[in-house]
């Protein structure tokens, strides 16, 4: 029995889900990895060949550490914040297009889990209201130190969201659609030389924006230099201060959720998605010289546009990873500094530039 579009994409919906879960769970195992790399130390190598079980021992240690609720907790919110950040980052990797069309006879399959118009203001929503799981969990604790982290997150991530948000209209005043597959797609191209593939992407036509949206992104995730909220010289462990066992590791993997789509939006809005160089001539290669069906050198196509579309996700994960473990964090007076004096005036800027090119016909 033939199964309904529906079901498809909801088993699409579950895989996106699930894959989202296993990289953030062995995004901890790399984070530890890379950071022995750059300190030349030995990371982990004890759980499991090359300690690949080490996540895995992590996740038992969490499940079945001791639940602790501190005195004078609001314990519905205390466990109702976590929740909220935990499912507000699964929700945000649904409309990203991880890959085209796979056709199997009559069935489409489309590797997105759901693709909306507005799909990026889907992002900015579920990332925005990610910052209330935070705050409610900084407040219900009960802790002066976690509702200074709570109050810091909120504060932090209201200021850069702007100036994220102002780099992201320059690219949509190119693409005229806020709809992450149409911006994938228009970064496609039939040139037959690699340079003018590249030339194709939003990351060549908006350099200014990527640099502030990257920037604009390391601040929403928390990540250092600008992990404030959780800054332990000041605020022992920031908002989180006061969870243990799983409330605590969904928090963490929450970020490492937020990482990865994070990297997945960059990968798509600037670094051409699932777009690839050659990938028009390697399907007529395909067809004419290989024999092949169109449907078929097609979905062999949109394999490799995801395996691609991976490969640039992991390669922002490590660059996360790598600054993390490189520079050292900002004071707060800094990073706010920094967002309203310097990132905004300058998205406002690249909004104006990129009006201008855009009148003048240099870009489209």
């Amino acid at each position: 029995m033939d199964f309904p579009p529906l079901a498809w994409q909801g088993l699409v919906v579950l895989v996106v889900f699930g894959v989202s879960l296993l990289i953030a769970t062995y995004s901890t195992y790399a984070e530890r990895v890379i950071a022995a790399f750059l300190q030349d130390r030995v990371g982990p190598d004890r759980a499991g060949p090359f300690g690949l079980a080490q996540p895995l021992a992590d996740a038992v240690k969490l499940f079945t550490k001791e639940e602790f609720f501190p005195a004078g907790a609001n314990r519905a919110l205390f466990v109702f914040g976590p929740c909220l950040a935990m499912v507000t980052a699964l929700m945000s990797s649904a409309v990203i297009p991880f890959g085209n069309v796979l056709q199997f006879g009559e069935t489409a399959i489309h590797l997105q889990g759901i693709e909306i118009n507005v799909g990026m203001l889907y992002v900015f929503g579920m990332v925005s209201l990610g910052v209330y799981g935070i705050m409610i969990g900084g407040w219900a604790s009960n802790n002066k130190f976690s509702l200074l982290g709570a109050i810091r997150a909120a504060s932090q991530n209201i200021s850069y969201e702007i100036a994220m948000g102002l780099a992201l209209i320059a690219v949509l005043m190119m693409s005229g659609t806020l709809s992450l597959r149409e911006i994938t797609f228009q970064q496609a191209s039939d040139a037959p030389f690699v340079w003018q593939d590249i030339f194709n992407w939003n990351v060549m036509k908006q350099p200014l924006g990527f640099i502030i949206f990257i920037v604009c992104a390391f601040a929403e995730t928390n990540r250092t230099p600008f992990d404030l909220p959780e800054c332990e010289t000041e605020l022992i462990g920031g908002y989180h201060t006061e969870y243990s066992s799983m409330k605590m590791g969904l928090y963490l993997f929450a970020e490492y959720i937020n990482v990865f789509v994070a990297s997945a939006v960059m990968s798509v809005l600037y670094f051409g998605g699932f777009n690839f160089p050659f990938q028009a001539e390697l399907r007529s290669w395909l067809v004419s010289s290989q024999g092949l069906e169109l449907v078929t050198a097609q979905n062999i196509i949109t394999i490799l546009g995801l395996v691609g579309l991976f490969a640039k996700i992991f390669s922002f994960i490590f660059f996360f990873m790598w600054v993390r473990w490189t520079l050292p964090r900002f004071r707060y007076d800094q990073l706010m500094r920094l967002g309203w004096t310097i990132l905004i005036p300058l998205a406002i800027f690249n909004i104006m530039l990129t009006g201008g090119l855009i009148t003048f016909g240099v870009i489209k």
